[in-house]
């Protein structure tokens, strides 16, 4: 007979509740779940991270990085295809597998740095898929038959492709792709259509177009890129149209019909619609937030649109849960999500970390020619009542980027007339990813653009552009 109220029974009990106790639960180990998890432990936190898939998430294992490995194959293979620009001679030719394999292999690299830095941090990873039900201080986590308690549960779910069944624009593993599918291409398509000019879209757009697919971009509004500056836009689909890329705005794809070798997509410009064949269809419309079957409804969570609403510390508005990164509010962004976790968590340790500030997250875009931006645009600007200083400086202008023969590009800044504010900058050309982070870097120190023209740039770089366009917008540049 089982007696209850056995001594032992009482103690296994107990070391079971603590087994599945903790100060902090992660759903979810993109770059916001894991960093955060991380700085709880710092913090003196117990802390566990549950994760259905591998560790890392989407960006670690089928968005950033993997992107990233397939596009620096491309950038390679467009350079030696150019070598003689350089005085060189090279075979240029590709192994489609061998790229994907690279890709593949990178991710899953950095997948296992994430399991070691959870081991360093003394960090309980769960496996499989949470759900939520109300408890005492916060939602009880379940994952399979096991329950957890938490004084604070933080969602990073993340988010993934959007897609319109009603019109035939979901994956179907074979003739229509998302990005997951697009980086395991098993052959290169001949025609490739890209639905959506943001950053996901540009990136393959960019990615096929160099190993040969012909590629046509459909976009919805009147230019490509439509969250960056509209200078900075027109100057990209002029480069991506000499790249070979067919570029159509103000068009939308009615529907899509696969074949048996082939799909065929209805492409509606200028209230013209024709069908058009392709051997391969990209979606890149947008993301829908995770937050199906996790019991959120239930709680009381308020969900707009697919994506959990927070306030400045991330809050839900439900006792002990917050939701971080791409479950959340725009923009979508690995480092958004990092950054925003951090703050939440230091939060509730008691720390005063100061919300974060839309304006001044960067954006990246990884194809050719990169894409980088920080803050507002002109119109923004304006929109916003400021009165405005412009300074502009091409890459034909700097002798870093001539010599490296990257000469196309520009470099754009805005600023307040009257305090002297960096409101944006905008960057088109070679390396801009890398370079934007110095913008960031001023306006999160609120530098005006006095301390920017007295800051000594190193000679040769691509930096000194930077200085430049700062120069030319109180009519000082030297090198234009």
């Amino acid at each position: 007979m089982l007696c209850v109220t056995n001594p032992v029974t009482l103690v296994m009990i107990g070391a079971f509740k603590m087994a599945n106790s903790y100060d902090v639960i992660i759903i979810g180990s993109g770059p916001g779940g894991y960093a955060t998890a991380i700085r709880s432990s710092q913090l003196g936190f117990k802390t566990a991270i549950v994760e259905k898939e591998a560790l890392g998430g989407v960006c670690l294992n089928w968005g950033c990085i993997p992107t990233k490995a397939l596009l620096r194959s491309a950038e390679v293979y467009t350079n030696m295809q150019h070598a003689k620009n350089y005085g060189l001679t090279a075979d240029a030719g590709f192994d489609l597998s061998a790229i994907v394999k690279r890709s593949r292999g990178i991710a899953e690299q950095m997948s296992g740095g994430i399991k070691y830095l959870m081991k360093k941090n003394k960090i309980d990873v769960i496996d499989g898929f949470a759900t939520l039900e109300k408890g005492a201080q916060a939602p009880i986590v379940s994952v399979g038959k096991d329950k957890y308690t938490a004084k604070h549960v933080i969602l990073a779910s993340g988010a993934r492709a959007r897609t319109i069944p009603a019109a035939g624009l979901e994956p179907d593993g074979k003739f229509i792709w998302t990005s997951k599918e697009a980086m395991v291409p098993q052959d290169m398509p001949k025609k490739l259509l890209v639905i959506g000019s943001g950053a996901i879209g540009m990136e393959f757009a960019s990615f096929y177009n160099a190993f040969g697919a012909d590629v046509t971009v459909v976009e919805m509004i009147d230019r490509i890129l439509p969250a960056e500056d509209a200078e900075i836009s027109t100057l990209a689909q002029k480069a991506f149209k000499k790249a070979g890329i067919t570029i159509l705005t103000g068009a939308g794809v009615k529907g899509v019909k696969p074949g048996a070798s082939s799909v065929t997509a209805t492409i509606e410009v200028g209230g013209k619609a024709a069908d058009h064949q392709f051997d391969r269809i990209i979606l890149a419309i947008g993301i829908v937030g995770n937050v199906e079957d996790m019991g959120l409804e239930a709680l009381g969570v308020k969900i707009d649109r697919s994506h959990v609403v927070v306030d400045e510390f991330s809050r839900t508005g439900v006792k002990g849960l917050y939701a971080i990164g791409d479950v959340t509010t725009p923009p979508w962004l690995a480092h958004k999500a990092t950054h925003e976790g951090i703050i939440c968590i230091e939060k509730i340790a008691g720390q005063n970390p100061h919300p974060l500030d839309a304006n001044a997250i960067p954006g990246c875009t990884y194809c050719h020619p990169q894409v980088a931006s920080v803050g507002l645009t002109e119109a923004q600007a304006k929109e916003k009542g400021h009165k405005v200083r412009v300074g502009r400086f091409p890459f034909i202008g700097n002798g870093k980027a001539v010599a490296l023969g990257e000469p196309e590009g520009l470099i754009k800044t805005v600023f307040d007339e009257t305090s002297g504010e960096l409101l944006g900058a905008h960057m088109i050309g070679a390396e801009v990813t890398e370079l934007i982070q110095g913008y960031t870097i001023a306006r999160q120190m609120e530098t005006t653009e006095a301390e920017l023209m007295e800051t000594v740039f190193p000679h040769p770089t691509l930096s000194e552009m930077m200085h430049e366009a700062v120069l030319d917008a109180y009519d000082r540049v030297l090198h234009i």
